[in-house]
């Protein structure tokens, strides 16, 4: 990283769940009071507020963190990511010394309701125009054709997506805060419906109401508070086309491995570095193409590699070991941010990879993508 070093220092969740009743303003306070909470740190000490889904002013304002000397709200993809490459660059470059970093989501209407949505509103414009008649107006539609390519060119199966999401349910059945923790086998996967053939719904992240905070701060200021230290090694944002996942130049090959590649040039380290990934799995095949993109298999080996147990706890990646946003909920991306820093910490319980000392955790796929290496 250019500039100050820069660590990541509170982590924290809200209540999470489907139809808390909470609002947007109640999930910030929830997450921002406990990442505070975990850093040992008062909302006076926070002089930087970046948030995707929240409105920075006023939850500064409301949080008690004034006067601020940077903000700002993260309103691009990918998700959770684009704000910590916002927050990462402030701290690194002297904008401010201590940043609050959010994701607020609140789950979106699905089923019947979204279908009913569609139905009645005008017709969209653009690329739109020519999927909306068809119903294909879902993220599932397009996560169905990226899929179905990789099946294709990589001959992956519907055993190696069963493999990862039953892997995913057992690291998730030691995770208190992920929302589905009994235990799943092949045969439940596949006595799941398909929502995009062949995405299963167990291939889909849970939508969720939740907040996520992450505390970002110089190296001098994290050496004096209450958690050990993790710290950014190096980051990257890539986008590699217009914002279109159907017109995609080559489904299989996507943001991730633009993003891959930046990431590793802006280090010493490498993919034979890396203890644990947090790889995002807003549909499964996301996590297969991570795998390859990051170097961590080889180009089309992630269906057998996940099949053979390397994703595993005990395997040669654990990969997604608080279970993955199909079972804690859809935080987009955050989970994985957290999950990272709590491995380097050594706080995960029965589910911790010993010795962790380097982790990476990435954000999105197809147009767009974020990745960051972070070290104990």
């Amino acid at each position: 990283m250019m500039g100050r070093r820069v660590a990541v220092v509170g982590v924290g969740y809200s209540k999470v769940g489907r139809k808390t009743g909470l609002s947007q303003r109640d999930l910030t306070i929830q997450c921002v009071t406990a990442a505070l909470a975990d850093a040992g740190l008062a909302a006076s000490d926070v002089d930087g507020y970046c948030t995707v889904g929240g409105e920075p002013l006023s939850d500064a304002h409301m949080l008690g963190m004034q006067p601020l000397s940077w903000f700002s709200q993260a309103m691009m993809a990918p998700a959770f990511s684009y704000a910590a490459i916002q927050s990462i660059t402030a701290v690194a470059s002297g904008q401010c010394d201590t940043a609050m970093t959010t994701r607020i989501i609140q789950q979106q209407p699905t089923g019947e309701a979204l279908r009913q949505a569609n139905v009645a509103g005008p017709a969209p414009g653009g690329p739109g125009q020519f999927l909306a008649p068809f119903g294909a107006g879902s993220p599932t539609q397009w996560a169905g054709l990226l899929t179905r390519r990789r099946m294709f060119e990589y001959k992956e199966t519907e055993d190696h997506y069963a493999a990862h999401v039953v892997a995913q349910r057992y690291h998730a059945s030691m995770n208190d805060d992920a929302i589905f923790r009994e235990p799943l086998s092949a045969e439940d996967y596949f006595a799941a419906r398909y929502v995009s053939e062949p995405v299963r719904i167990l291939d889909c992240d849970y939508p969720v109401d939740a907040g996520s905070a992450v505390i970002f701060t110089t190296e001098e200021r994290a050496r004096d508070l209450a958690q050990k230290p993790v710290f950014v090694e190096s980051a990257a944002l890539s986008s590699i086309s217009e914002l279109n996942f159907e017109l995609l130049p080559d489904m299989v090959r996507t943001a991730p491995h633009h993003c891959a590649s930046l990431l590793w040039s802006r280090t010493d380290l490498g993919p034979g570095d890396v203890d644990c990934a947090q790889l995002y799995d807003g549909f499964t095949f996301i996590t297969f193409e991570w795998l390859e993109a990051l170097g961590l298999c080889g180009e089309g080996e992630a269906g057998p590699f996940i099949a053979e147990g390397n994703t595993r706890l005990g395997g040669r990646i654990p990969t997604n070991t608080d279970g993955g946003a199909c079972n804690v909920g859809r935080r987009h991306g955050a989970n994985f941010c957290i999950e990272a820093t709590r491995q380097l910490r050594g706080q995960c319980g029965d589910r911790q990879v010993v010795d962790a000392e380097v982790a990476v955790w990435t954000n999105a796929v197809g147009p767009f993508a974020a990745a960051f290496l972070l070290t104990a």
